[in-house]
C-alpha cells in the first residue's frame, strides 16, 4: 500500500486522516471557534455501503480513483465526479466518510430551483415575526422598554436560523466534513458560478447576523446535524476544508472557473467483479454465485444502453421472493426491472 494514501479504499475505518499534512499555503484556513465532532454515519451511508458485510468487498476503488480522491484531500479542492447513473458517484462520498471516520455525510441534492443560499442557511423570518406577535399578545408589558424585543432584535434570532449542508460543511471543524453536492448538472445555469466564492474562500456571511454583530457578536444557530453552533460576527469560516464531492451525470458542461478549482474524476461503468462484490455486500457471501445469471444479464447490453446498479440490486431482491425453482418468473422479473434507462418503450 502506497504510504502517501490517506484514503486507501479498504473499507476498514482507520485514523489516516490524522496523517493528512498541512494544506498548501493558498488553501490554509483559520476559522474559529472549533466546533465539536459531527454525528456518526447514519442509514444514508449504510443503505449504500451494505455495512452488514465487508465494505472492502462492496466498494473497491481503482488506482486512479484512489489517487484522485487523495489529491482532493491533500489539495483541499472539490472532487467533481462524473459518470453514468448508478456507477457509484454518490457512494464514493459515503465510502470516504466511513473509512476516515468523518461522520455523517452532508447531502445537498440539487434541482433546477436550487440557489446557493439553500445550501448555506435558511432564515425563517415569518416564524420569528409570528412568535414576536404572540409574545406581545401574551405579555404586552414585557415588550416595552429598553430590554424589550423591539429594541433588542438579536434576542433569540438564532432559533430561526438553520445552516444548510454547505454551511455546516464550512463550520470550523478540526477534521473535514464530507459534503455531497448531488447532481449539480441539474441546477440552474447560475449555481455553479455562485458556488465559486464559497468553495474558493471557505467562508460566507449571514447578513441577518452581521447587521447586529455590534450588539450580539456571538449567536447560536442550528446546524444541518440538528445541533447548536456559535457564529461570531455574522460570518462562518472553515478550518479544515471539507471533502466536497460534486456529482454529475454529464447532462451539461460546467464553466471553466469551476472546473479549474476541482479535481475531475470520471467513474467507469461497474464491471463484473465490482457488481459481484456489491451483490455480496448486500445479500451475503454466496449471493453473487447464486445470481450470476442475473449479473451477466445486467452486463449484456447494446452500445449506448444505460443501466444503473440499483436496477441489478432491485432485480436480485425481487427475484429472490419468487423462489429458486420458478425460473420463468425470475427471468421475466429481471428483464422487466433491468430495462435500459435510455430506452423508450
Amino acid at each position: 500500500m502506497n504510504e502517501w494514501l490517506i484514503y486507501r479504499g479498504t473499507g476498514q475505518p482507520h485514523e489516516g486522516i490524522d496523517r493528512l499534512p498541512a494544506p498548501p499555503p493558498w488553501r490554509n484556513f483559520d476559522g474559529h471557534p472549533v466546533v465539536s465532532a459531527p454525528a456518526p454515519i447514519d442509514t444514508a451511508s449504510t443503505r449504500r455501503l451494505g455495512l452488514q458485510q465487508d465494505l472492502a468487498e462492496q466498494y473497491r476503488p481503482r488506482p486512479t480513483e484512489l489517487e484522485l480522491v487523495n489529491a482532493a484531500l491533500y489539495l483541499r479542492r472539490p472532487l467533481l465526479v462524473t459518470g453514468e447513473p448508478g456507477c457509484g458517484k454518490s457512494t464514493l462520498a459515503h465510502a470516504v466518510a466511513h473509512e476516515l471516520g468523518l461522520g455523517r455525510v452532508l447531502r445537498w441534492p440539487i434541482v433546477s430551483r436550487t440557489v446557493l443560499r439553500d445550501g448555506l442557511y435558511q432564515y425563517d423570518a415569518l416564524a420569528r415575526l409570528q412568535d414576536l406577535q404572540l409574545a406581545r399578545t401574551a405579555q404586552p408589558e414585557q415588550c416595552i422598554g429598553p430590554g424589550s424585543q423591539e429594541t433588542s432584535p438579536g434576542d433569540g434570532i438564532g432559533r430561526y436560523i438553520r445552516l444548510g449542508p454547505l454551511g455546516t460543511a464550512l463550520l470550523p471543524a478540526a477534521r473535514p466534513r464530507v459534503l455531497l453536492v448531488d447532481e449539480l448538472d441539474k441546477s440552474d445555469i447560475d449555481l455553479p458560478n455562485d458556488l465559486l466564492n464559497a468553495l474558493e474562500e471557505g467562508e460566507f456571511a449571514i447578513p441577518e447576523l452581521e447587521r447586529i454583530a455590534d450588539r450580539h457578536p456571538e449567536v447560536e444557530v442550528q446546524d444541518d446535524d440538528g445541533g447548536r453552533v456559535t457564529v461570531r460576527g455574522g460570518r462562518i469560516r472553515c478550518r479544515a476544508f471539507p471533502f466536497v464531492v460534486l456529482t454529475s451525470n454529464g447532462e451539461r458542461d460546467f464553466p471553466a472557473p469551476l472546473l479549474r478549482r476541482c479535481i475531475h474524476l470520471r467513474l467507469d461503468t461497474p464491471d463484473e467483479d465490482r457488481l459481484a462484490a456489491m451483490v455480496r455486500a448486500h445479500f451475503g457471501p454466496e449471493a453473487a454465485e447464486r445470481n450470476r445469471a442475473i449479473i451477466q444479464q445486467f452486463l449484456d447490453r447494446r452500445p449506448g444502453e444505460q443501466r444503473s446498479a440499483d436496477q441489478l440490486l432491485n432485480a436480485i431482491y425481487l427475484t429472490q421472493q419468487a423462489g429458486e425453482e420458478d425460473v420463468g418468473t425470475r427471468e421475466r422479473l429481471a428483464d422487466e426491472l433491468m430495462q435500459p434507462l435510455n430506452r423508450v418503450r
